[in-house]
């Protein structure tokens, strides 16, 4: 394919949001004046302060201008109490995923320290594997309406859809992720033994397109039974996939596994084209300004963002630096430490600067 565009859109977003995103375009900052990458960022408003002010979510034009001139999209999270019914983040978050065609929700669940995982007897080498989300369908369509709303006799429908094309694309992509990785085994989740129509569709693809890859073992698990592994025996898993309401629910619960939200980031991926990454905690405005905001779910999504532009190398020194500023105890309250929003992205990018003087990106790339 051709080179992406290493030109990066970045939406801070609301409350926390600009704190920690600046915090992430910092570290890309720190990483190409030492690597020269090239990098050129541009930043857009969009967001409950513009949605107020205009009326606007997303300008004429924007999404054709991200297609064609950015390979990134580096988004804060969405939410003001002010929008109580969350338009411009519906539109913004949700519109972008389904008109950019996101159709991978890629979310890393790592352990990088032991003594931030609640599970007895379970370390980070039990804690370690990817959960894919489809991002494009399901429940999150908005296919659906209300009859005799308001009234005792009110009736909501919400439609899931499931086409054929979107369940195969996302379970190829996680039996190509297996073999590009080397993880042995795909684990697909449904709940085909209820969900009857759409669901049956996710089983049948999943057994057609496994046997396309002999060499990955295949595992299917009723999405209950799953969410109960994971907190059982998460050692098992490698790559799970999934529909995109269980998605949603089952990253974030095995966010807990590493420590919680505030170390959760995430990828909304098309391999080929402009991607789009978020750290998923909330936006938290009421601990916005304060200084509370842990950085590191939104530094560890520039490492995901500079995987999709393939300088894998670079977004190992991040993680380097990450796991070294939470063994070191370098970490915003939530995490029990003492330390500001800005004092662990400083910590941060000086440690980044200490490894890449320690023999530079190019030792590290046979690791992570």
């Amino acid at each position: 394919m051709a080179e992406l565009s290493r030109r990066i859109a970045v939406i801070p977003g609301d409350g926390i949001g600009p704190e920690v995103i600046g915090e992430a375009v910092a570290v890309l900052e720190t990483l190409d004046r030492l690597f020269s990458l090239g990098l050129q960022f541009e930043i857009f408003p969009w967001g409950a302060e513009h949605y107020l002010a205009t009326g606007e979510t997303l300008p004429e034009g924007a999404v054709e201008r991200l297609q064609t001139e950015f390979g990134s999209i580096l988004l804060g999270a969405m939410g003001d109490p002010r929008v109580p019914d969350m338009a411009h983040a519906r539109d913004i978050v949700l519109g972008l995923r389904r008109r950019l065609d996101l159709f991978v929700n890629q979310r890393p669940i790592r352990l990088l320290d032991d003594r931030l995982g609640p599970l007895k007897g379970k370390g980070a080498e039990d804690i370690d594997f990817v959960i894919l989300r489809e991002n494009t369908e399901g429940c999150y369509v908005g296919c659906g309406g209300w009859f005799k709303r308001g009234t005792p006799d009110e009736v909501a429908i919400e439609e899931s859809v499931n086409t054929r094309t979107g369940v195969e694309r996302i379970i190829r992509y996680a039996f190509e992720m297996a073999l590009a990785y080397g993880y042995g085994r795909v684990t697909m989740a449904d709940k085909s033994n209820a969900i009857r129509f759409g669901h049956d569709l996710w089983y049948r693809v999943f057994q057609e397109v496994g046997a396309d890859y002999p060499d990955v073992e295949m595992q299917h698990l009723y999405i209950d039974v799953l969410a109960a592994e994971v907190l059982r025996a998460p050692e098992q898993f490698e790559v799970i996939v999934t529909c995109n309401l269980f998605g949603d629910i089952l990253a974030d619960l095995a966010a807990q596994l590493m420590g919680g939200l505030g170390l959760a980031a995430s990828a909304n991926l098309h391999p080929t084209r402009v991607s789009l990454f978020e750290p998923v905690h909330g936006s938290a405005p009421k601990l916005a300004g304060q200084g509370f905001a842990n950085p590191v779910a939104a530094i560890l999504c520039v490492q995901l963002l500079l995987g999709h532009l393939g300088l894998l190398e670079q977004g190992i020194l991040i993680e380097r630096a990450v796991i070294a500023a939470l063994r070191e105890g370098v970490t915003t309250p939530d995490l029990g430490g003492s330390h500001t929003t800005t004092q662990v992205g400083n910590w941060i990018r000086e440690r980044i600067e200490i490894e890449a003087a320690g023999g530079g990106a190019g030792s590290v790339g046979g690791e992570g």
